[in-house]
């Protein structure tokens, strides 16, 4: 192991290169092993024979926050602006609650890192915004630099695909029952009010029922008819559209209470669904993710790594809120807290993503895309939808 961890600590200097005063940050963590190990075959340099799964599995946790590359991204309107993106190297298989004291450990430290590379805005993916939803005073000391969840634009996201499918579908919305999962969770809920005025009846699935009465009667009170459940086997009729938005360490949820041909949004990071479940007939897509107009670029170059998408350019919208927001010299906490998103947020951040040439990203899922010929041309898909086989 000590060849192999030498060899990532060799990338130090290149690394160092990273700008000492910077637009925003973007801080994250990989959902898989094998993008863990891509990280670290970028980090190690790309003419490095790959490390055997078992010593990425044993050095992953011993690699500290840090900032692995610059980004820069371009608007439609020439604006520029110029960031870090900083890996919490969580391991891929430690999302779970067992180890949250250790994951906000290594958030504190990466939102640190940010903070003294003078970062003016930061923005928190996965399981960083998670950790800390609700709970800013959790992070350190952090001076003039701001932190926003990046949860609105998430939400955009995911409604403007929901209504792009109902579209390809000729699924008329407004005839609809929408389930979700996760749906006290910050982006589940701001997903509840913004589609609940759409749809003819809404379904609220998560933990905690007591938050999950609070957001029933808020949507009650607007005149959506609503059910609730802890578990979705409780429900007593099918959903035809599904928003997964759950917090879960893995792809484990399996559908029971679908209709024939429904449409599911899996929004999770790390994916909510079983790739194993039966969902025969169902249209499934990634949600909650944009596409850059203007140009996306990582240097060291990342792409194909740090966005494993089927198009270029595209990246969570967690992400590109800090970015965006960036491009618009919006230095705010835009989305902060949990459960405080409302429709006029979501289409503030919406409008100003869009005026940067930041839109709604092709649709597409572990197959490819789905909807034809785009003007964007798809990346290497089948280097998408191989296996995770790295580190099982």
């Amino acid at each position: 192991m000590g060849h192999a961890a030498a060899s990532v600590t060799a990338t130090e200097p290149r690394i160092h290169e990273v700008r000492t005063e910077v637009d925003f940050a973007l801080i994250g963590h990989q959902e898989s092993w094998r993008s863990a190990a891509d990280v670290l075959g970028v980090l190690r340099g790309g003419t490095r024979a790959r490390l055997p799964d078992e010593e990425i599995a044993e050095i992953f946790p011993w690699i500290p926050p840090r900032a692995v590359c610059n980004v820069e991204i371009a608007s439609t309107t020439g604006a520029k602006a110029r960031g870090l993106y900083i890996d919490c190297f969580i391991p891929p298989d430690h999302l779970d609650c067992a180890y949250v004291h250790d994951n906000l450990g290594r958030v504190r430290a990466a939102a640190a890192c940010a903070i003294n590379r003078g970062a003016r805005i930061v923005s928190l993916g996965g399981f960083s915004s998670i950790l800390i939803e609700g709970n800013f005073a959790q992070l350190p000391d952090r001076s003039d630099t701001i932190f926003t969840t990046g949860n609105s634009l998430t939400v955009a996201f995911i409604v403007l695909g929901i209504k792009k499918m109902c579209e390809l579908q000729a699924r008329e919305i407004s005839r609809s029952t929408l389930l979700i999962f996760g749906a006290t969770g910050d982006v589940g809920s701001g997903c509840a009010r913004c589609l609940a005025p759409l749809v003819k009846r809404v379904m609220l699935c998560a933990r905690n029922a007591e938050r999950l009465r609070t957001l029933a009667g808020e949507l009650e009170a607007n005149g959506t008819e609503v059910e609730i459940a802890t578990s979705h086997e409780q429900f007593p009729r099918a959903a035809d559209i599904v928003i997964c938005a759950a917090s879960l360490p893995s792809p484990s949820l399996q559908l029971g209470c679908i209709a024939p041909e429904a449409i599911i949004c899996d929004a999770g990071y790390p994916k909510n669904l079983n790739p194993r479940g039966n969902m025969t007939g169902a249209h499934v897509f990634f949600g909650g993710l944009g596409q850059i107009s203007g140009g996306l670029s990582f240097i060291p170059d990342f792409k194909g790594v740090l966005n494993r998408h089927p198009f270029p350019d595209v990246a969570h919208g967690c992400l590109l809120e800090g970015m965006a927001l960036a491009l618009a010299q919006r230095f705010e906490p835009f989305s902060q807290g949990r459960g405080l998103i409302t429709r006029e947020r979501v289409e503030e951040i919406g409008t100003i993503a869009a005026l940067h040439g930041i839109h709604l990203a092709p649709l597409f899922n572990a197959e490819g895309p789905l909807e034809g010929t785009h003007a964007s041309k798809p990346q290497d898909t089948a280097a998408y939808v191989r296996t995770d086989s790295a580190v099982n």
